[in-house]
């Protein structure tokens, strides 16, 4: 690779392929490669205008005639958990997250396989091996971290023992926020709501780092698998004049831009 191209990025279009949100319809990403000494500052750019991230790509829908997927952050200081959210909490309260480098480890993949098979066992990366769990992990050019969130037990701060692992959260550390790559959990636990859990998790240690966002990737109305990202209120929608602060009462109203 030049280091013109490692300075300059090159976007490039994917062809057509089943949406797999929207039945009947297909999708489009544009993306680029995210290396070198720029590529943390080129993912806060990208990011700021609707990019995702995997591994070393920073990609986004760009499908003909849809607009169905839509960015969301999560206005993180404004935040305030509805009735329904402090009961997550209070359900997950011996549950504790610990920030770790990321780095892939056979206990996470195993929740990992379990979570796959139980709930994504036909989707793009129901066939993912381990070592396809570490490029998730390490194939990344900027700050990113691994969350553990493990139950904890009586008597574990005096043995030292290690309580079990219920969930995982792949972050990356953004100028602006945290950007919620992936998470997973252990699908025997699913009463939990650990899905949610980690998102109001990360809201709080968003808030804690003086960090004023949390990324949640897209959402799309009328999708059972992303709507879910609607309800953390209030929050950013990227739309094409910029991004729109919806309120807990359903107004809109445009932000000023960063």
């Amino acid at each position: 690779m030049t280091q013109h191209s490692r300075d300059t990025p090159q976007f490039y279009l994917t062809a057509p392929s089943p949406c797999p949100y929207l039945p009947g319809r297909h999708e489009r990403k544009v993306f680029t490669h995210l290396v070198g000494d720029k590529a943390g500052d080129l993912n806060d750019l990208l990011t700021h205008g609707g990019f995702r991230r995997s591994q070393s790509i920073a990609y986004r829908p760009a499908c003909d005639q849809c607009r169905a997927c839509v960015s969301v952050r999560v206005i993180a200081n404004e935040f305030r958990p509805s009735r329904n959210f402090r009961k997550i909490l209070a359900r997950n309260a011996d549950i504790s997250g610990e920030q770790r480098s990321a780095v892939p480890t056979s206990e996470q993949y195993s929740i990992f396989r379990a979570y796959l098979d139980q709930r994504h066992r036909h989707g793009g990366m129901a066939d993912m091996t381990v070592l396809d769990y570490a490029m998730m992990v390490e194939d990344s050019h900027v700050e990113t971290r691994i969350i553990e969130y493990r139950r904890r037990g009586a008597g574990s701060a005096t043995s030292g023992r290690r309580e079990d692992l219920l969930a995982v959260a792949l972050t990356d550390v953004l100028s602006d926020g945290l950007s919620m790559v992936y998470s997973f959990f252990e699908p025997s636990e699913e009463s939990r709501s650990l899905g949610t859990f980690m998102i109001l998790d990360h809201i709080t240690r968003a808030r804690r780092q003086g960090l004023p966002y949390v990324y949640l990737g897209y959402w799309i109305a009328g999708s059972k698998k992303m709507d879910y990202k609607g309800r953390f209120l209030p929050q950013q929608r990227l739309a094409p004049s910029g991004w729109l602060r919806i309120d807990a009462s359903g107004e809109t109203r445009s932000e000023p831009q960063d």
